[in-house]
């Protein structure tokens, strides 16, 4: 049997870290995903995927990753249900996610494609182009600095 997502789209919004009482980080956001096919005078349906990410991996995206922001999951869809306080089943379908990757999207103008990790959750986002701790501005490079290898020869991983 293989059950197995893998999804590209926009988190849709902000990300917010929780813990279990045991101590396990827990982040649940939502991913946009347009959908292929376009009706001929229709506007473009866009699905809102729910995604949960545990410990290390939750922290990641959380240090990592905003609202708005392009990502890439890989994971394997969950189902469960629920009883709420009123005796309501609540039915639930998520993407238990087992990797997550930078989706390799045009930098913005005026910002770095890379972001430094969050100090605090409700501290404002910098990125590593803009300064230093010393306020020093840095530039980390461009892409045409680096040279793309062919071939995995020699390379000890």
């Amino acid at each position: 049997m293989l059950n197995r997502v893998i999804l590209m789209g926009r988190i849709a919004q902000d990300l917010e870290l929780r813990q279990t009482p045991s101590g396990s980080s827990v982040l649940t956001f939502s991913i946009a995903v347009d959908r292929g096919y376009v009706k001929q005078g229709e506007e473009r349906q866009t699905d809102f995927i729910t995604c949960v990410a545990w410990n290390q991996r939750a922290e990641f995206i959380n240090n990592y990753f905003s609202k708005g922001r392009m990502i890439a999951v890989e994971g394997q869809l969950r189902t469960r249900n629920y009883d709420d306080k009123n005796g309501t089943k609540h039915y639930v379908t998520e993407v238990l996610v087992d990797s997550v990757s930078f989706t390799g999207e045009p930098k913005q103008q005026g910002s770095s494609s890379y972001s430094q990790p969050k100090a605090n959750a409700g501290a404002p986002r910098q990125s590593y182009a803009e300064t230093t701790p010393s306020n020093e501005p840095v530039s980390i490079g461009e892409l045409g600095d680096f040279e793309e290898i062919l071939s995995d020869d020699g390379v000890p991983f």
